[in-house]
C-alpha cells in the first residue's frame, strides 16, 4: 500500500487530509517569537488577522524542516508496512529538501524492504495544490504501478502552469527568493511584478505591469495565450488575503471563456504568506507547457 504525503506550502489543508486520507508535513515559520507548525499547532486558521500584520510591516521568517522531524512524520507509515509518495512543493524553492535526503536514506537503511518516492511538483501553493489533487486522484482511482505514477506526475507537472503578480516585493526580497534590485523594483511606482514558475521549479519574473488592474488584465492574456483545454480541467485561483482581486480575476476569465471553468478559489497558506505578503492574486490551469 501508497501513504501520500503533502506538505502545506502546497496548500492543503487539514480538512483535505482528512478527505484523501494524506499524511501532512507542516512548513513553519516565526510569529510573534513563537515557532509555528501549521496543521500542527493549529487545525483552522484565520488568514485576515495574519495578513493584516503582515501590512502593518510584519515580514515573519520561516524555516526548513529537520531530518529528524522528517523522520518523525514518515517512521510510523513505514513501520506499518506501507510506502510513502510524498508529493511536494519546489524543491528549488528551499534548503528543507537536503535535509529530507538525509531523512530518507536514514529510513531506507532501516526499512530496506519499502520506498519513499518525491514527487516535486515544480511549485508552490495553487500550483502545487493543483498538481497534487491530479496526482492523488489518479493514485487513488486504482492501482498503478510506481513508474505508472511517475510518469502521469511528469505530465501534468510539465503541462500545470502558474502565474501571479506580486504587489510589493519587499516580502520576497527579505526571503531571499528574488534580488534586492527586483525587490525595490516592485516597490516603486505602482509596479508589478507578474511571476511564473518555471520548469525548473525557480520563480521567474516574466514581465511588469502598473497596478493591480493591470496586472489582473495581464494574467487573463496569457491564460488565453498558454491555456490547453483550460475548460476540461481545475482552475485555481489563490490570493493572499485579497478576495476582491480573486473575484475580478475570476469574472474576467469567466467573460473570456465562458461559464463552463471549474474554478476553485482558496487562500495562500501563511507560510508562504510570509515570502509573498499581502494582496497577491494568482491563477494555476492546463497549459501547453509552463
Amino acid at each position: 500500500m501508497i501513504k501520500i504525503f503533502v506538505d502545506s506550502d502546497c496548500d492543503f489543508t487539514l480538512e483535505d487530509a482528512k478527505k484523501y486520507d494524506l499524511g501532512m508535513i507542516p512548513m513553519p515559520y516565526e510569529w510573534e517569537g513563537k515557532h509555528v507548525q501549521p496543521y500542527l499547532d493549529w487545525e483552522t486558521f484565520d488568514f485576515h488577522p495574519f495578513y493584516e500584520k503582515l501590512r502593518s510591516g510584519v515580514v515573519p521568517p520561516t524555516s526548513a524542516v529537520n531530518p529528524e522531524e522528517y523522520i518523525a512524520f514518515f517512521e510510523p507509515t513505514l513501520k506499518e508496512g506501507k510506502d510513502i509518495l510524498y508529493i511536494s512543493f519546489s524543491n528549488a524553492l528551499s534548503s528543507t529538501f537536503n535535509f529530507l535526503r538525509l531523512a530518507k536514506e536514514e529510513l531506507l537503511e532501516k526499512y530496506p524492504d519499502r520506498f519513499i518516492e518525491v514527487i516535486d511538483t515544480k511549485g508552490i501553493t495553487g500550483l502545487s495544490y493543483s498538481i497534487g489533487l491530479d496526482i492523488i486522484e489518479y493514485v487513488q482511482s486504482g492501482e498503478h504501478s510506481l513508474e505508472e505514477i511517475k510518469a502521469y506526475a511528469k505530465d501534468v507537472v510539465d503541462h500545470t502552469a502558474c502565474y501571479f503578480y506580486a504587489d510589493n516585493l519587499k516580502f520576497f526580497g527579505k526571503s531571499g527568493r528574488v534580488s534586492g534590485f527586483a525587490a525595490l523594483m516592485g516597490g516603486i511606482i505602482g509596479i508589478k511584478p507578474i511571476i511564473y514558475l518555471d520548469d525548473e521549479g525557480r520563480m521567474v519574473t516574466f514581465e511588469k505591469a502598473r497596478g493591480r488592474q493591470k496586472a489582473i488584465d495581464r494574467l487573463v492574456e496569457i491564460v488565453e495565450n498558454l491555456q490547453d483545454h483550460i475548460e476540461d480541467h481545475r482552475v485555481i485561483i489563490t490570493h493572499t488575503d485579497f478576495p476582491e482581486g480573486a473575484e475580478i480575476l475570476k469574472q474576467k476569465l469567466i467573460e473570456k471563456f465562458g461559464d463552463k471553468l471549474q474554478f476553485e478559489t482558496r487562500y495562500v497558506n501563511p507560510t508562504n504568506g510570509c515570502h509573498a505578503g499581502p494582496d497577491c492574486v494568482s491563477v494555476t490551469f492546463h497549459a501547453k507547457h509552463r
